[in-house]
């Protein structure tokens, strides 16, 4: 795990922290995954493609959370276009990654989840910020299932649907 940063949010009690999980984190929270259980755990931190996960700890300014502290899990893909599939993606972020005079910059997030009510949309938030600083992409979208839940949980969270393919369907946040 490498803590990225912890700030302190007037909204609860402690710190919030967004992580990037090496192999092993994504390995152990692997089976909680309810979007893409299929994907392996190297697929997701290779090529482009990373893992974050939102904690929330009362101590997370002095040391690693515990894992009870876990709040969200996003998963990205870095690319310069948008993929309807996930062999686009592979392909789309692997392309990128080894593109010596290519910058990403779109950032595609193809599964996220939550542990607590409102931390979905807070991992988006904060994944989508720690990227634009980080990494200058300026393009934010999703790889989502064909879901009644994905789309609202997007709508609802100010995005806006750009594609709705045969397999996935993306959205688009702006201004984030």
């Amino acid at each position: 795990m490498i803590l990225l940063k912890a700030e302190l949010q007037n909204d609860y009690k402690g710190f919030r922290m967004l992580s990037r999980l090496d192999l092993q984190g994504v390995a152990e929270i692997l089976p909680d995954d309810p979007v893409r259980p299929h994907i392996t755990a190297d697929w997701r931190i290779m090529c482009g493609r990373e893992v974050y996960a939102l904690y929330e700890d009362q101590y997370a300014q002095y040391a690693p959370p515990l894992e009870e502290g876990k709040r969200a899990v996003i998963c990205v893909g870095y690319t310069n276009r948008v993929p309807i599939t996930e062999s686009q993606l592979d392909w789309m972020s692997s392309e990128s990654w080894s593109a010596e005079d290519t910058t990403p910059d779109t950032a595609v997030f193809y599964t996220v989840w939550s542990y607590s009510k409102g931390a979905g949309r807070e991992i988006i938030l904060e994944a989508a910020k720690h990227i634009k600083e980080t990494k200058g992409v300026t393009r934010f979208v999703t790889l989502s299932p064909l879901t009644d839940m994905a789309e609202r949980f997007h709508l609802r969270n100010g995005a806006f649907l750009l594609n709705k393919g045969e397999e996935c369907q993306n959205f688009e946040y702006e201004n984030v």
